[in-house]
């Protein structure tokens, strides 16, 4: 029998929490871990306790902030990196697997929590119609590890 290698498995999860999301504008998934162990999941969208854009705003969802960005939304790494901090887990010289790759501000993120890799499935400049992943960019620059990965998921297809 053939075992499925760890960065397939928390792809996959990855891919299947932004099927969580609420976010009727996009779904990105996240999974932190360390060595083989899942330290923290998230996916995007409001903080708990606030709004679920596809209930509340379900034809124009949340109000959009002067970059076209959801005003209200946490991005999965946001989301999974605040969960493992909340919950006293270190994230230094973790491995975040991501649906989209950072935005410049979760980079920025990503960088102060001493997260050490990053694998991401899809662009960020491709979805925003930017010409250059400025936070791969600045993940790059500074030491932080970047890869995209590139075998096919079931189910990536449903990531809006």
């Amino acid at each position: 029998m053939n075992k499925p290698d760890f960065d397939d498995i928390f792809m996959e999860l990855a891919v299947n929490l932004a099927q969580r999301s609420h976010c009727i504008k996009k779904h990105v998934g996240a999974v932190l871990t360390k060595d083989t162990r899942i330290i923290s999941i998230g996916y995007n969208g409001p903080p708990p306790g606030t709004h679920n854009c596809d209930e509340e705003f379900p034809v124009e969802g949340c109000r959009r902030d002067s970059k076209g960005s959801c005003s209200l939304a946490l991005h999965a790494e946001q989301n999974a990196i605040l969960y493992a901090v909340k919950n006293k887990a270190s994230v230094e010289g973790s491995t975040l697997f991501v649906t989209l790759a950072p935005c410049l501000p979760c980079a920025r993120i990503i960088y102060s929590m001493g997260i050490s890799k990053v694998i991401f499935l899809n662009s960020y400049a491709e979805y925003k119609g930017i010409g250059l992943d400025e936070g791969l960019e600045f993940l790059k620059k500074f030491g932080v590890t970047v890869s995209k990965y590139d075998k096919i998921i079931k189910n990536q297809d449903v990531l809006i």
